[in-house]
């Protein structure tokens, strides 16, 4: 019999309260269990690639920290303390020594902790690429110039 089967409505008070004398005066109570949920969060990476005409390419990671609030339901063990008045009932029982219930009083605590997962994965690698470009400009060069005066017969190869 357990602590609040005391105050169950079976039976007289009197056969209740002598229920109580024949039990052992400690009574404990179990905290019910109850499945809690908890949303894991992982820490992720942002990486920034870019391009460079001349000179060398870095490649880097970067951590961000990110402060995440979650609320979590817990649970505990309140004890509720009921006392009415009985009306003068005559009893042959003397008035002993004290009496003690003991009620262990229990609570959930949240602990948290932390693991990493892998998310991404970033390689490089060069390659060589081929372009076309145009390239305009003015070219100059000697011609021969012949002059002639006069009657004369050239002939030109």
């Amino acid at each position: 019999m357990g602590f609040f089967d005391l105050f169950n409505e079976e039976g007289t008070q009197k056969e209740t309260r002598k229920k109580v004398r024949e039990i052992d005066r400690t009574a404990d109570t179990e905290f019910a269990a109850e499945d809690v949920h908890l949303d894991l969060r992982a820490e992720e990476l942002d990486i920034d690639k870019h391009r460079v005409e001349t000179g060398d390419v870095t490649l880097h990671k970067d951590i961000v920290e990110e402060e995440q609030s979650v609320n979590i339901p817990v649970l505990h063990d309140q004890v509720v303390i009921e006392q009415r008045a009985i009306d003068h009932e005559p009893t042959d029982e003397p008035i002993t020594e004290e009496e003690t219930v003991h009620i262990p009083v229990t609570a959930e605590k949240i602990d948290v902790e932390k693991h990493t997962v892998v998310t991404g994965e970033v390689t490089a690698h060069k390659r060589s690429v081929q372009e076309t470009e145009q390239v305009r400009d003015v070219l100059r060069k000697e011609v021969a110039d012949i002059e002639s005066h006069g009657n004369t017969d050239i002939k030109e190869d």
